[in-house]
C-alpha cells in the first residue's frame, strides 16, 4: 500500500514538475522577442555609435516600420486562427494602384480625392472577404485561395493603369509624406492608428476572443454556438482592410501607383509575425507580439544597411531568422497539441 502511495506521489510530482517547466518555457518564449529587440538595439548602438540612435535615424526606422506593421497586423489575425494569407503582395499593389488612378493623377481626369482612397481600401476589404468566403464555403485551403488572389489582384492592378504607372498630382497627397506631428511623420501615425484599432479589436471585443478560441480548437467554440465560419470570413476581411490601407499608404509615400508597391511584403510580414511569438498553429500571440516582431525586422535591416552589409547577406539573414522562428513555433505548437 505504501509502495502504491509512493508511486502515485512520484507521478504527481513528475506531472507538477512538467507543468512548471512548461510554464517557465512559455514565459521565456513570451519575453524572448523583447530581449532580442533590446539586445539588437544595444549592439547596433555600440557598433554604429550616435548615428544609430540619432533622431534622424529613429524617424527613418519608424518610416521603414509603418507599412510592414500594417501588413503584419492584418496577417496576425489570419495566423491566429491557424490559416495563412498569401495574397499580400498582389492585394497591396492593387489597392495602391487603384488609389493612384482615382485621385488627381497624370494618366486620367479622375479627381475623387479622399473618396478615391476609401474606394481603394474597400477593394482590399472586398478581396479579403471573397478569400474568406471561398475558403470557408468551398473548403479550399486558405493558402491556395489567397495565392490565386495574389495573382488576380496583381492583374487587376496592372489593368487599372494600363502598364503606365500614374503619378499622384493631388496637392495634399503630394505634401502628406513630408508632413509630421511632434516630429513623427503623418504616415507613421496612420500605422499607429491602425495598430490601436487592431489592439482594441483583439482585447476589447467578443470577435477578438473568438479569434483566440477558433485558433486554439475550433470544435470548442462551435459546440457553444459561435459561428466559426463567420469568424474566419471576418478575419480575412479585416486582413484585407489592413492590406488596403498599406497599399494606399505605399502609393502616397511613393507618389505613384504601381503593382510593385506590394512586392516582397509577404514573407517579411510572415517572418515578423512568427518572430514576435504568434504561433503558426493558431491560438497564441497577437498584436503586441507583431509590434515587437516588426520592430526586430526593421531595426535589424536598418542596422545592417548602416553597416553597409550587402542585400544578399541581408536576405540570407532573413532566411535564417524565418527558419529559427518557425522551428520554435512548431515546437510550441507540438507542446500545445500534446497537452
Amino acid at each position: 500500500m505504501a509502495k502504491v502511495k509512493q508511486t502515485q506521489m512520484t507521478i504527481t510530482e513528475e506531472f507538477a514538475a512538467k507543468v512548471k517547466l512548461e510554464y517557465k518555457r512559455e514565459k521565456l518564449m513570451k519575453w524572448a522577442p523583447v530581449l532580442v529587440l533590446v539586445g539588437m538595439i544595444v549592439i547596433f548602438a555600440i557598433q554604429l555609435g550616435a548615428a544609430f540612435i540619432s533622431p534622424l535615424n529613429i524617424v527613418s526606422i519608424l518610416n521603414q516600420w509603418s507599412i510592414p506593421l500594417i501588413v503584419a497586423l492584418g496577417l496576425t489575425f489570419v495566423i491566429m486562427i491557424g490559416s495563412i494569407d498569401l495574397s499580400i503582395d498582389g492585394s497591396v499593389g492593387m489597392t495602391g494602384s487603384i488609389a493612384a488612378v482615382l485621385v488627381l493623377n497624370s494618366q486620367n481626369s479622375n479627381n475623387l480625392g479622399v473618396w478615391g482612397l476609401v474606394i481603394a481600401i474597400l477593394c482590399g476589404v472586398f478581396v479579403g472577404f471573397i478569400i474568406g468566403l471561398i475558403h470557408v464555403k468551398l473548403k479550399i485551403p486558405s493558402f491556395m485561395v489567397s495565392f490565386a488572389f495574389m495573382n488576380i489582384c496583381a492583374g487587376i492592378g496592372l489593368l487599372s493603369y494600363g502598364g503606365r504607372p500614374p503619378t499622384i498630382q493631388d496637392e495634399w497627397l503630394v505634401a502628406l509624406p513630408r508632413a509630421s506631428f511632434i516630429g513623427i511623420p503623418v504616415l507613421v501615425w496612420i500605422a499607429i492608428f491602425i495598430m490601436f484599432i487592431c489592439l482594441y479589436i483583439q482585447e476589447c471585443t467578443p470577435f477578438g476572443r473568438h479569434i483566440y478560441a477558433v485558433g486554439t480548437d475550433e470544435t470548442i467554440p462551435r459546440s457553444v454556438g459561435i459561428n466559426v465560419d463567420r469568424v474566419k470570413v471576418m478575419v480575412f476581411t479585416l486582413a484585407g482592410f489592413c492590406f488596403g490601407v498599406a497599399g494606399v499608404v505605399g502609393a502616397i509615400r511613393l507618389g505613384q501607383g504601381q503593382i510593385a508597391i506590394g512586392t516582397n511584403l509577404m514573407f517579411p510580414a510572415q517572418a515578423a509575425v512568427v518572430i514576435g511569438g504568434t504561433s503558426l498553429s493558431g491560438g497564441k500571440g497577437g498584436v503586441v507580439n507583431t509590434i515587437v516582431g516588426t520592430l526586430i525586422m526593421t531595426v535589424l535591416f536598418n542596422g545592417l544597411t548602416m553597416m553597409n552589409v550587402s542585400g544578399n547577406v541581408k536576405n540570407g539573414i532573413q532566411g535564417v531568422i524565418i527558419l529559427v522562428a518557425v522551428a520554435l513555433t512548431v515546437k510550441r505548437g507540438a507542446a500545445i497539441i500534446s497537452k
